[in-house]
């Protein structure tokens, strides 16, 4: 499932237009929570709006994860998409904007 991470949150609302389920909502600090995890069915549109890496996505073992966090973060044409695994250990997937629907 998807979680936030509220020191991270920018307060941007990217997530918040994208959300299919509108389960996302912002708080009195201005931050963006979620209303009820349970609903959300992990489409992950949200973590592929926030560039912040505020958003993480919960990479369980029915998905190969092994408890693995997704986040994604832009930097210029990259999308950098983070994997911190169980242990600790990080993967970044790159993948450039300008080429991604190239295949």
């Amino acid at each position: 499932s998807v979680r936030i991470l509220q020191n991270k949150c920018v307060g941007c609302g990217r997530c918040l237009s994208v959300c299919p389920g509108n389960l996302l909502k912002k708080g009195e600090d201005g931050k963006v929570h979620i209303r009820n995890i349970r609903d959300c069915w992990g489409c992950t549109a949200c973590l592929k709006e926030c560039h912040t890496g505020a958003i993480l996505y919960f990479l369980g073992a029915d998905m190969g994860g092994m408890g693995s966090m997704l986040s994604v973060k832009e930097k210029g044409d990259l999308l950098n998409w983070n994997i911190t695994r169980a242990d600790g250990s990080e993967l970044v997937i790159s993948v450039d904007r300008r080429n991604s629907n190239k295949y």
